[in-house]
């Protein structure tokens, strides 16, 4: 008897969290769509391979389904999905005040629990003003010649060889520019390879979340450790041999650190520099194999952009002379070309906030508490904004600004966390693309086929013969 009545409740209690499960409470009407499995969710559903270069299957499955605000639940936790422009733009500009920024605990793991992406209001702005010191406009006209000078100087060194691995040899390249601004790293004096542990980063960031040994996600975890590590280490040499002047962001930092009530902690700083390391050479490097990919697909594109750059140099006065500002920022075609690069690419999968109260959004209502998912890939492949969303047009671009988001583009993010390095990053493309397209020919040896995962496509091991004109 006494079997048989809790046998009855542990079932009416399962039933009960089942039903709860898929029908969370809500002060309004949420969004359609389903919560998946119990704990799981939809998460194995999200993980699974793209075979198109279109958006996700995951995604339009469920938009063709429910629409283009849907509900769903990764690693267990629910979760609204937006690929339309008008809530994306809301949430954008609601960011502090009806939205914060959010990324799941898996995220934070990887890229610290104190990352600038987890830091909200004025310490958000404060750290972002940070970065400003290094990357911002006036700092930037200065690195335009080193930039040059250090792609003068891989492409000679791969001019030399048979062929080169384009996005490994691309990465090294602004791993090491950015990691000497940042922190004066040289590959060739340090005892240890400070870039070898990010190497497994972006497919640990896209994995699934299984820390166990010999996984993507575990792997990465280990390799931030070893990094953490050695910038530690760094800080703490630096310390107790400080520098009379400022040589690099450290420095800046170490500044930072020792004045009297500065909001900046040790924390803070090493996720900080850690981040700035990881986004800078693994998005850029990313975006300049994909660059390539496309000029060897599209010979018109290719010889428009030769066009254009060739041009410069022929209006220099000085043929000896490097690249300039002002040169650097007449090139109209080349941002035409970047940016219809970066639309195909969805370098950056998802955009995630967090509901701080109640929303109600063309009648539904986004609960407090619940994450929220932007997805780029379904705004830059949608034919309703893009003619032919997945042809590679830069000229589309011809009419449009070029700098900023907007509510069809966030390659870079938007509203008050627009990635504040964008300049940087749009900087090193097109002085990369400068001296390649000016001084040599290219072809394709092997590899380059486009690998898949949830919204972010690569080419696989595309080997590059680079030839001297």
């Amino acid at each position: 008897m006494w079997v048989l009545l809790i046998g009855t409740i542990v079932v009416l209690s399962f039933t009960h969290w089942l039903y709860r499960w898929r029908n969370p409470k809500c002060n309004g009407k949420l969004p359609p769509g389903s919560m998946g499995f119990p704990l799981l969710g939809e998460t194995f559903q999200f993980f699974a391979p793209n075979t198109s270069s279109d958006v996700p299957p995951f995604i339009r499955n469920r938009v063709d389904r429910y629409g283009p605000i849907f509900r769903t639940s990764l690693v267990g936790r629910p979760l609204i999905v937006s690929t339309d422009p008008d809530f994306n733009h809301f949430i954008f500009q609601q960011e502090g005040h009806l939205f914060q920024s959010w990324y799941p605990s898996t995220f934070t793991e990887i890229l610290g629990r104190k990352n600038v992406g987890s830091l909200h209001g004025f310490m958000h702005k404060f750290v972002k003003n940070m970065v400003l010191h290094l990357v911002g406009p006036e700092n930037l006209r200065k690195m335009i010649s080193e930039v040059e000078a250090v792609a003068t100087t891989r492409l000679t060194q791969w001019s030399s060889l048979e062929s080169v691995e384009l996005k490994d040899e691309t990465a090294s390249m602004i791993f090491n520019l950015t990691a000497k601004k940042l922190i004066s790293y040289d590959s060739e004096n340090s005892e240890e390879n400070l870039r070898d542990n990010f190497v497994a980063f972006i497919q640990g960031l896209i994995s699934f979340p299984l820390n166990v040994f010999g996984t993507a996600y575990n792997k990465c975890l280990q390799g931030r450790k070893r990094a953490m590590r050695m910038l530690k280490n760094m800080l703490q040499e630096r310390r107790a041999n400080p520098r009379k002047e400022q040589t690099d962001f450290f420095d800046f930092v170490l500044e930072e650190l020792a004045k009297d009530g500065t909001l900046l902690t040790e924390e803070i700083a090493l996720d900080l520099i850690f981040v700035l390391l990881f986004a800078s050479f693994e998005t850029t490097s990313l975006a300049i194999t994909l660059a390539i990919k496309f000029l060897l697909n599209n010979p018109h594109v290719l010889e428009e952009l030769t066009c254009e750059h060739e041009g410069i140099l022929k209006a220099r006065e000085n043929p000896d002379c490097g690249l300039t500002w002002g040169e650097y920022k007449s090139m109209t075609f080349t941002f035409q070309f970047i940016n219809e690069t970066v639309r195909l690419a969805n370098i950056a999968p998802g955009i995630f906030r967090k509901a701080l109260r109640d929303i109600p959004f063309k009648g539904y209502t986004i609960p407090a508490g619940w994450s929220v998912m932007v997805c780029p890939p379904a705004v830059h492949l949608n034919p309703e904004i893009y003619v032919d969303p997945l042809a590679f047009n830069p000229w589309r671009w011809k009419k449009s600004k070029l700098n900023g988001a907007s509510k069809h583009f966030m390659a870079f993010g938007g509203g008050m966390r627009f990635c504040v390095g964008t300049d940087f990053s749009k900087l090193q493309m097109a002085v990369f693309l400068h001296c390649l397209v000016t001084k040599y020919t290219f072809k394709a040896i092997k590899g380059g086929n486009i690998v898949r995962t949830p919204g972010l496509q690569f080419p696989d091991g595309l080997h590059v013969q680079i030839v001297e004109k």
